[in-house]
């Protein structure tokens, strides 16, 4: 399988937690490496921190990782949400109380889902295709002004 992008990557991390008991990131990392996926400690341990995963102790004392049920409901930290812009957006264009963004191929819903967490005042909604994000912004924030700050996020 080789080097997976960060959204299968993760989500692959979620099932092995949701399949069996995994006590430790080493454990995930030789679970991830039986089935072809490389991956390093330090990014095991964000996408671990990114999912939300949390240590519980299970029947018989053990403490295993696992996603709260509501784990994707959080809102987002703002360096997340800067991080996904950074990585994702390559363009934001607006016209009166919408704003586009553009992504590579595959990756609007990644953006979409992480600027619906974030709670932000400004965006009533988004839309995701493929590579395109539509946003509807509130009635008190001009597109302008919200293509402006998501530009900021991603560093355009």
């Amino acid at each position: 399988m080789g080097t997976l992008g960060k959204p299968q990557r993760q989500h692959r991390i979620a099932r092995l937690l949701e399949e069996q008991v995994v006590s430790s990131q080493q454990q995930l990392l030789e679970l991830m490496a039986s089935e072809g996926i490389v991956a390093t400690q330090a990014t095991v341990s964000r996408d671990l921190e990114e999912l939300g995963a949390v240590k519980v102790r299970i029947p018989g004392g053990t403490m295993a990782y696992a996603i709260p049920e509501h784990a994707h409901d959080r809102v987002v930290p703002e360096d997340h949400l800067r991080r996904v812009m950074g990585e994702f957006v390559v363009e934001a264009d607006h016209s009166h109380n919408l704003v586009v963004l553009r992504t590579p191929p595959g990756s609007a819903h990644v953006v979409a889902s992480a600027l619906d967490r974030a709670g932000l005042a400004e965006i009533v909604g988004t839309i995701a295709g493929d590579d395109t994000i539509l946003i509807v912004c509130a009635e008190r924030f001009p597109g302008r002004d919200v293509a402006n700050h998501l530009r900021t996020l991603a560093g355009l």
